[in-house]
């Protein structure tokens, strides 16, 4: 079995930790990433993988916490690092060599972000986690997830959603959305549609590096995108 890209980056939604709880992180979906994650380091494929932090702590409305902007942003960075040491374990406990790097110096628990290093221990064939976001705030960790994947030259950001693909409309709430088999970076502007916020959506496109969206949490589907099947939605 050939994969269809050599080193990727797996962009992870916080919230997807969920399951079907309504806070913090259950066990069975870490797990089923995990052998997901490891089914394509097995043939080969280099991965990096950066997660949100929704399911700990998200950015609330200033005014109804009284906590600024950028404090919150730095909250939301370490609830990030949470979600990559519980991503850690799990890959661990199913074999997978990994490194967590992160954006904001703690060296108890993390090595801190060095584009080389990362670049290293993929060539090894460890899983690097990029944790705190890009270490700035005001920037969301789908930016976090463009930039990384252009630092380390990934051939594709895989952003793993509870949707299988980009629809005309939110498949959850409208019955007659249909899914996009393909679109061209300008058609997601023109269509107004959302893939990720648009700091993140223009360094992909700007650095012509393709986006699949696809549904994380069907067993299998990971590797059948990296083998080249036709799942999800390709923007290029």
């Amino acid at each position: 079995m050939l994969p269809k890209f050599n080193r990727i980056l797996l962009k992870l939604s916080g919230e997807s930790l969920m399951g079907d709880r309504n806070y913090g992180i259950d066990p069975k979906m870490l797990d089923l990433y995990a052998m997901d994650i490891k089914a394509i380091t097995d043939i080969g494929v280099q991965v990096a993988v950066v997660i949100g932090g929704g399911n700990i702590y998200r950015g609330m409305n200033e005014a109804e916490t009284g906590i600024e902007r950028a404090h919150g942003d730095y909250m939301g960075m370490l609830a990030t690092v949470i979600n990559g040491m519980a991503l850690q374990a799990a890959l661990e406990k199913a074999g997978v060599k990994t490194r967590l790097q992160s954006a904001i110096k703690m060296e108890q628990i993390a090595e801190p972000y060095i584009r080389r290093r990362a670049i290293r221990h993929l060539e090894k064939g460890r899983v690097v986690i990029f944790g705190a976001g890009t270490g700035n705030p005001y920037f969301t960790t789908d930016t976090a997830g463009s930039l990384r994947a252009i630092e380390i030259s990934a051939d594709v950001i895989l952003k793993g959603t509870r949707v299988d693909g980009i629809y005309t409309a939110d498949p959850e709430k409208d019955s007659t959305a249909t899914r996009y088999e393909t679109l061209s970076f300008k058609d997601v502007i023109s269509k107004g549609l959302k893939v990720m916020d648009m700091t993140a959506f223009t360094l992909c496109q700007e650095n012509n590096l393709p986006i699949i969206v696809f549904d994380m949490n069907t067993p299998g589907n990971l590797l059948n995108v990296v083998i080249g099947k036709h799942v999800g939605t390709l923007v290029s």
